[in-house]
């Protein structure tokens, strides 16, 4: 199935849900340009989890997700909102849906989690998972170990379900390698910090404009590994070997980043940054992003 006619939307691009950076007013946005806006949850309680979805309604007639970071310590405070307000898709990432995947469906929401090997895949495919994002270790914010390009094709083979590629695709001819790879849609992050709708500090969607091939860096280890903007704060990261101290300087530096913190945030992106060049409305980039889609004639060709 086409991930346009699963999701209802127009193009098949999706805004990826950046941690305490994807709020009403980019959601509405991309939506309303006929992709799909997704809201981030990571600072959430349920009273504003209503707000935010009542904003979003109030944007946007189209279809909307909800992402919902599964190690969240108020997960089960979310849920209720989500199950007697029911969204059409949501997203999940940093764990397991199944116990609460039913419930979801079976108010109408579409569940797709964020995947980042085959085996994960597949188990999400087993337990009912509408489609899976296939995101390699080239995007912003919390990684795994493989790539886009290595990791999109084993599981569109191994899975039946839609399978959206993510990780390092921020422009037209990255939509069009991730189909090639056998995805049928594109989640994209980085692209999105520079929309003029999304509300950083103007000094974080400058260190994303002005960053080449080699300006992130990965910090942290194992399930802590973070991709982000090389900062004066990663250069001491990098350096720190104790732990206490790794985890104080850290302590907050994403919310630091947006508020424009260059000494102390960390500013997450991926490498796709290096290809990023204005900030422009949430539309024009779904616009271009969406010119990388296979034509009818492309397919058959």
């Amino acid at each position: 199935m086409q991930l346009t006619n699963l999701l209802h939307i127009q193009k098949p691009i999706i805004q990826g849900a950046m941690a305490r950076i994807s709020k009403p007013v980019l959601v509405g946005a991309v939506s309303n340009a006929g992709g799909l806006g997704v809201l981030t949850t990571t600072d959430s309680s349920a009273q504003l989890l209503q707000s935010d979805l009542k904003a979003i309604r109030q944007a946007t007639k189209n279809p909307f997700g909800v992402n919902l970071m599964l190690q969240q310590p108020n997960i089960s405070e979310l849920l209720p909102v989500l199950l007697a307000n029911p969204v059409p898709v949501v997203f999940t990432s940093a764990g397991n849906p199944a116990p609460f995947l039913k419930d979801l469906l079976d108010v109408g929401t579409l569940v797709i989690p964020v995947i980042p090997s085959v085996k994960i895949a597949r188990k999400m495919a087993d337990i009912g998972a509408s489609a899976v994002v296939a995101e390699g270790m080239e995007s912003g914010g919390h990684i795994g170990i493989e790539t886009t390009m290595t990791l999109v094709p084993q599981v569109a083979e191994a899975v039946k379900i839609p399978v959206i590629a993510a990780g390092g695709i921020g422009t037209q001819a990255g939509v069009k390698a991730a189909f090639a790879l056998g995805a049928t849609g594109v989640q994209v992050g980085t692209a999105f910090l520079v929309a003029e709708e999304t509300p950083v500090a103007d000094n974080y969607k400058q260190l994303v404009i002005q960053a080449n091939d080699n300006g992130t860096v990965v910090t942290g280890t194992g399930a802590n590994r973070v991709r982000s903007l090389k900062t004066p704060l990663t250069e001491k990261l990098l350096a720190t070997i104790d732990s206490d101290t790794f985890n104080q300087l850290s302590s907050g530096s994403l919310q630091r980043a947006i508020s424009g913190d260059i000494e102390h945030g960390t500013f997450m992106a991926g490498q796709s940054a290096g290809m990023i060049t204005k900030i422009q409305p949430a539309k024009a980039i779904v616009t271009e992003l969406n010119k990388g889609v296979p034509t009818i004639i492309e397919e058959l060709f």
